[in-house]
This record gives structure tokens, sequence and C-alpha cells, in this order.
């Protein structure tokens, strides 16, 4: 079985180096801008830390990968295809990106600069990921997170495109790259604004029911004291429905695939990424150490692997609302 490459965030300098250091074959940042899909204060990367970055993972011979994968708009293009030019300048190994206007300059003014086609170009077929290999020569698709294992590998075999999955972090309700719903709440959509709820819009208030959060003065959840609070996401807040206060959309729980890695695997899957460049380095540090030991006893082993106790309880420990799942990847009722 091919050993996939571990593809770890970096929302940070400390979180580059906590994924290096714990085993990550690459990492993948942003700029400080509207360009990535993370896009909350205080994170991501200037030009000092970005360099000092590339150049500590290169030492140590990993990937560094940059996030261009947000939609440029009306009138501000030049934004976008700055930070492509800023990407090829600093010698990243890749760029992620999700509008076909910005592959196709990138294709066009850094031909040598490898390209991979981001889970926000919301590919889920081969033909779509062979169209943008045919049109603008990318190397890699990120699938969203809606495919079982099945769907998964006839993509693989319809394709000479390394497909990339993720293993490990938060769950989006919708099929990335197609997302508007805070844009009701917030006027600002994942997609252009680069981040999901915006800092700006989010309240916290400790009242006599409990701690709330609030999205642009919209109530999306309330938390008893002993109840570990989230942030706030329309997506993944508790609304009432016919007089029942419940997750309307979906509950707060993390993507864990650590105990099928090996059907990934088998499939040819070649690289397993985790989600969570908002998140601390501490728990960068937890969960590529987990993957990585995970995948190397994966490759190992073979048909003796079995999922350590501990894995499953330090990643739980890190999963959003305590909960973990297979989530699209395994569908019993097909």
């Amino acid at each position: 079985m091919r050993k996939p490459e571990l593809v770890c965030p970096a929302g940070s300098l400390p979180s580059l180096k906590a994924a290096i250091d714990h085993g990550a074959d690459a990492v993948y940042m942003g700029l400080k801008d509207a360009t990535n899909a993370r896009n909350f204060a205080g994170l991501n990367f200037d030009a000092a830390a970005a360099r000092e970055g590339i150049r500590y993972a290169h030492a140590k011979g990993r990937k560094v990968l940059m996030a261009i994968n947000t939609f440029p708009q009306a009138g501000q293009s030049a934004t976008w295809r700055r930070a492509v030019d800023t990407a090829a300048d600093w010698g990243v190994d890749a760029v992620i990106l999700a509008d076909a206007a910005l592959l196709d300059y990138a294709a066009k003014t850094h031909p040598n600069l490898r390209r991979h086609l981001s889970v926000q170009g919301s590919a889920t077929n081969y033909e779509a990921i062979n169209l943008c290999r045919d049109l603008f020569g990318i190397e890699r698709a990120v699938l969203p997170r809606v495919l079982t294992v099945p769907q998964v590998e006839h993509v693989i075999q319809n394709t000479p495109v390394e497909i990339e999955v993720f293993g490990f972090g938060s769950l989006c309700v919708m099929v990335e790259g197609r997302c508007l719903l805070s844009s009701y709440a917030t006027g600002e959509s994942p997609n252009t604004a680069g981040v999901c709820s915006p800092a700006k819009a989010v309240r916290w208030a400790q009242t006599p029911q409990g701690m709330e959060s609030r999205l642009s003065g919209i109530l999306i959840d309330r938390y008893g004291n002993d109840e570990p609070a989230g942030y706030p996401t329309l997506c993944k807040g508790r609304f009432e429905v016919n007089d029942e206060t419940y997750y309307a959309l979906e509950e707060p729980t993390s993507l864990n695939v650590v105990a099928m890695l090996p059907d990934l695997m088998k499939i040819g899957v070649s690289a397993i990424k985790v989600e969570g460049r908002q998140r601390s380095p501490a728990y960068v540090a937890e969960v590529t150490k987990t993957l990585r030991a995970a995948i190397d006893a994966a490759v190992s082993e073979g048909a003796r692997y079995h999922v350590k106790p501990a894995w499953q309880a330090g990643l739980g420990k890190l999963a959003e609302g305590q909960q973990q799942t297979l989530g699209a990847y395994s569908r019993p009722w097909k």
C-alpha cells in the first residue's frame, strides 16, 4: 500500500513548527488577508513569519503549501494574483487554489509552481478533476467531505491526479466552496471573506439562562455552566424547531479516520489532511503526532493494524463536542 502524505494545518509559525516537529510531511498556510479561507484576526502569516516557516520546513525536508482558496471579488482580483506571485517568490512547494481564473493565472505566469485544486473548488467527480488537469495542470485535488470510500476509489481509478482527503477535524454540512449560509447573518460568506463567522460579528454574554453566543445579534447557542462552548457558526447552532431546541442542521463533531486508514491507503489516497488552521499549536502537535503514529503503523503492520486506545482517547479530547465520526466515508445503509 502506498504511504500517504500527512498534511497538517499551520495557522501561525508556532503551529507550523509543531506540525513539522511531530511528523507532518507537509503543512499548509495562508496570508493575513481574505485570499485564504481561515481569515481570522491573529492567524496566518506575514512575510517574515512565512519565510522563517518555509526555511524551517525545508531544512527538515518537509513541504509548505500555500492556501489561496477563496474566490476573488469583482475589482479585487489583483490581490489574489499578487498572493500567487508571493507564493512563487517565497518558494513554497505548491499553491492550493479554487478559482478557475486564478488557476489559469498561476499556470501561465508560474508554470513551475505546483498547483493543487482546493476543496473549495468542489470537485466531487473525476471529470471535474481531469478538466482542471487538462486546463490548468493541477497535480493534486482535495476532495470535499461528502464522498463514500467507494466513491473516492472511483475518482482515483479514473484520474492521474493525486487525491487528498480529510482525515481529522471539523466537518462541513455543505459541499465546500458552495456555502452561503453565514452570509444570511453577517453579509459575508466564507468563500469571499475567508471565515464562516467573522470575529466582528461574534458576541458572547453571560446571562441568567447560561452563556450565550450570538452572530450578528442572532442567538446561535446557549450553554450550561459545565458545558463546553464552541465557536458560533450557523450550521452548528441549536435552534428551536416546533417547540424543540436541538442541533437542527449538524451536531458539533469531528471527522476521525484512524480506524479506516488501511481502507484509504488501499484505494490509493495520496494524502491525508488535518483540518484546523484556526486551532492552537497544542492541537496541531497532538493530532499530528497521533496521525503520524497511526499512518506509520498502518504501513508497517498491514493486516495486523489495530487502533490503539490512546490514539482515540487523545483525539477524542480535541474533537468538537467531544464526538467523533467517520462522516460520509461510512454509509452502511447504502
